[in-house]
């Protein structure tokens, strides 16, 4: 009998009775050589050899057992091929129950890995928005600095137009030199830091879209296995693919298949975490960069206060020594007029002494004697010869006094507007300029 190979779970139970042919029985036929037999003349024309009844009967006997051997064998098969159905679909449905059983936790390993993908996407585009906003907070101070920048620069020109001897290195120019110098320090990091947050920007943004492909093929993924999960024996769209069974080369394990997420999952909880860092360290900066402006500016300020008070009080003591000044020229150009009327005054008491002198030198013979009138007139003469010498020197002295007190005034008038002018620039157009230096906020880039 021709049997169908039938693709069998395991091996079938072995047979009661072995499935096999009868050996063919060997029978001696009998010769009709016998007194009664029918070899003579009469069986002329017919067989000469029958089979016997015997013979006959054991023909019978052969073709009875060959049919119960035959029932026997299909009855066997029968009730083999009956228990090996039963075994299969009993197999079959176990394996496609667990075959669903697996691709059901499959979907959930799948959906846990995609929430976490979900969620480390979420955080990286929340982390993105505040490290823009950072970084927006850092352009806002970068432009904030450029005001302070303008008013020291200002402050600094304005300062070399002051006059000699103004025109010192005070201690207000160092503090400016020293805020100059910060706020280009400044200006620099602020510069680094920006550059450091449109990196991290662009890393987050990378991880993100990296995870973003991981979540897409795993969303693409589940969908075919919840598809697949969905399919049972009474689904119409299914139908044979005699290749599906192979395995594809490229094929991940389930290990390189964790491990492909996790390392998306591990960079892109790093790199969140370095902007988180890096924001705080932004934080970090503005507020000490805001502090160190507002500080220095209050230093240059108190430096600027601290100077005009000096310029102020150099003003009102030039002042006031030009006041005395000016009232010792007026005693002094008395006084000159005073010793010019006494040497005039002295001028007609010598001229009678010497008109005396001269006359009485006329007189005749012993009458031109040296008494005590022509010794007192000889020594009038004398002492009003040095009272003028005196007079005419102390007059000397007092116009190069005179001279020197109008050269003190010019020096002291110069010096009292040098100071206004060094006061001018210093407070109407140096405090007044530093009066619109941004606040706090404004350096910190809050505005």
């Amino acid at each position: 009998m021709a049997q169908t190979d039938i693709l069998l779970a395991k091996e079938p139970a072995p047979q009661t009775v072995p499935a096999c042919q009868l050996p063919c029985k060997l029978y001696d036929v009998a010769r009709n050589t016998g007194a009664h037999t029918s070899s003579g003349l009469a069986t002329s024309g017919f067989r000469t050899a029958k089979y016997l009844l015997d013979e006959w009967f054991q023909n019978c006997y052969a073709r009875y057992h060959q049919a119960f051997a035959d029932r026997d064998q299909s009855e066997r098969q029968r009730h083999e091929s009956q228990q090996l159905a039963a075994e299969t679909e009993a197999l079959a449905q176990r394996t496609q129950q667990d075959s669903t059983r697996k691709v059901g936790e499959r979907l959930q390993d799948m959906h846990g890995w995609k929430s976490e993908l979900q969620r480390q996407v979420g955080e990286l585009v929340s982390e993105t928005e505040l490290l823009l906003a950072q970084k927006q907070r850092l352009e806002h101070a970068l432009d904030a600095t450029a005001r302070p920048f303008s008013i020291v620069t200002d402050n600094l020109q304005c300062r070399e137009r002051r006059q000699h001897p103004d025109l010192v290195r005070d201690c207000v120019e160092i503090e400016l030199l020293k805020e100059a110098e910060l706020i280009r320090n400044i200006q620099e990091l602020l510069k680094r830091t920006i550059m450091q947050a449109v990196s991290q920007t662009r890393l987050n943004r990378e991880h993100k879209e990296t995870c973003e492909m991981d979540w897409s093929d795993k969303v693409e993924a589940y969908n075919i296995d919840e598809a697949c999960c969905r399919y049972n024996n009474q689904s119409t769209d299914v139908q044979f693919h005699p290749h599906s069974a192979k395995f594809e080369e490229s094929a991940s394990t389930p290990e390189t298949w964790a491990k492909f997420t996790q390392e998306h999952l591990y960079r892109a909880e790093r790199e969140r975490l370095a902007s988180v860092n890096l924001r705080n360290l932004i934080d970090c900066i503005l507020q000490d960069a805001s502090e160190d402006l507002r500080l220095q500016c209050d230093a240059v300020n108190l430096a600027f206060g601290r100077r005009c008070e000096e310029l102020e009080d150099a003003h009102h003591k030039l002042e006031h020594h030009l006041r005395k000044t000016l009232r010792e020229i007026t005693d002094q150009e008395h006084n000159i007029a005073a010793l010019k009327q006494a040497i005039k005054d002295k001028e007609a008491p010598l001229k009678v002494a010497q008109t005396r002198l001269y006359q009485r030198s006329h007189r005749p013979n012993v009458e031109l004697c040296r008494d005590f009138a022509q010794f007192r007139l000889a020594s009038e003469v004398e002492e009003l010869n040095l009272s003028l010498a005196a007079l005419k020197e102390k007059l000397l002295e007092a116009e190069q006094s005179l001279r020197n007190l109008e050269d003190t005034r010019m020096t002291l008038e110069k010096d009292i507007a040098v100071k206004t002018n060094s006061l001018f620039i210093d407070r109407h157009k140096c405090m007044a300029h530093r009066a619109h230096y941004p606040t706090v906020l404004q350096l910190a880039g809050y505005q």
